[in-house]
């Protein structure tokens, strides 16, 4: 990473950028409603997009796989420990379940009865807690377990017998994934976490087509009988292909905020962010197209006071070069709209900047060139918690 200006004193605010140029062949990786591919008009033409809601869901799995920490999204909390304690810890079936009712009805968060449709009590608010919430919930019932049975299973209406203080308290709870992506969680004092990372929709550098897959499935009984023709099954789907931009930025100051301070914690995170920002991908339709591409092009720019998002290189939608393809003229694109935006800005709060990429042209408007995905990360969160962090 090349080293071009120091911040401005303890202060200052501090930033990873995250820039990536990925080519995705024909793929469906985020559908609308109407299984639809997601699109967008911007520069006076459709391109295809990815939203960052999708996309964070893949980085969000890519970093509990990596660093062994996962977290759990659910309205159906109580479920989750009535499922425990029957399969984990030998409760019986009837009393897990009463246990289950009286944990979802047992926090501040309002609780939905059993419906038709539902037949499980559930938060009327999302939770977003650590996997080990589950265990912890359940250590509650474990040591209620004797009022538990005393209990008649919840009615509408009705309080439980949990203390809500602890079960609270649980759901208050937060690891390293959360400390990154942040909760919402107003029913519960002090259980919000302001996110530490923002995500941008992916969209294509260049106007893009949808095209609509007709296709048919054969019965492979009625396929053997010579008296019989037709399929089992017809439709279509739509897909698309082509060069993404991506754009992810970590606020440091917020993440170290959100840790207590922890410097190493702060690396860990940050590394394994980005290194999941840049390798995952949405897994939609992924068995009927196997869209597992690498990026093309990784910029990482690290920064005081705000983020710079490069999005507006692709305003104007780039064309193929003459010999075809998007890859090369969209990593171009990137590293002009880089060299000006710089001048520009008189390298104002820039503190470092470098790339890696399959690119065999310098890209000196991007800084310095990596060998690897590995060394540009490990080079610019050093550089990012080495300055006044």
């Amino acid at each position: 990473m090349t080293e071009t200006r120091t911040g401005t004193g303890p202060a200052s605010r501090r930033f990873i950028d995250l820039h990536v140029l990925q080519s995705v062949p024909y793929s469906n990786l985020n559908r609308d409603d109407t299984n639809s591919v997601k699109t967008v008009q911007y520069g006076g033409c459709e391109r295809t997009r990815v939203s960052s809601q999708c996309w964070k869901r893949a980085v969000r799995r890519y970093f509990q796989r990596s660093v062994g920490e996962e977290a759990l999204r659910t309205r159906r909390i109580g479920e989750a420990v009535e499922r425990h304690l029957a399969q984990e810890r030998g409760w019986p079936q009837d009393l897990a379940r009463r246990a289950g009712q009286h944990i979802a009805v047992g926090s501040s968060i309002k609780a939905d009865p059993p419906s038709n449709d539902d037949p499980a009590w559930s938060t009327n608010a999302m939770v977003y807690v650590p996997a080990s919430a589950v265990s912890e919930l359940a250590d509650i019932a474990e040591a209620e377990r004797e009022k538990l049975e005393a209990a008649k299973d919840m009615k509408k209406g009705g309080k439980s017998i949990l203390p809500k203080d602890a079960i609270d308290a649980v759901l208050r709870s937060r690891n390293g994934i959360i400390n990154l992506f942040g909760r919402m969680l107003a029913e519960i004092d002090d259980a919000g976490v302001d996110g530490a990372v923002q995500v941008a929709h992916a969209l294509t550098t260049h106007a893009t087509d949808v095209e609509v897959d007709y296709f048919a499935a054969v019965d492979d009984i009625t396929a053997t009988w010579q008296d019989t023709t037709g399929s089992a099954h017809m439709g279509s789907a739509e897909f698309s292909a082509g060069v993404f931009y991506r754009y992810a930025t970590l606020d440091l100051t917020d993440l170290l905020h959100n840790i207590g301070g922890d410097q190493a914690a702060a690396r860990t995170l940050a590394q394994a962010f980005a290194e999941a920002f840049i390798l995952s991908l949405p897994e939609a339709k992924k068995t009927a197209t196997a869209p597992h591409t690498i990026p093309d092009l990784v910029h990482i720019a690290v920064r005081a006071n705000r983020p710079v998002s490069y999005a507006a290189a692709f305003e104007k939608p780039v064309t193929a070069d003459r010999d075809g393809g998007y890859a090369q003229p969209s990593r171009h694109a990137l590293d002009r709209y880089a060299t000006a935006a710089t001048t520009l800005l008189g390298r104002r709060g820039l503190l470092s900047s470098g790339w890696a990429s399959l690119e065999d042209k310098d890209l000196t408007g991007l800084g310095e060139r990596a060998d690897s995905f590995d060394d540009l990360i490990a080079s610019a969160v050093t550089t990012a918690l080495g300055q006044d962090a």
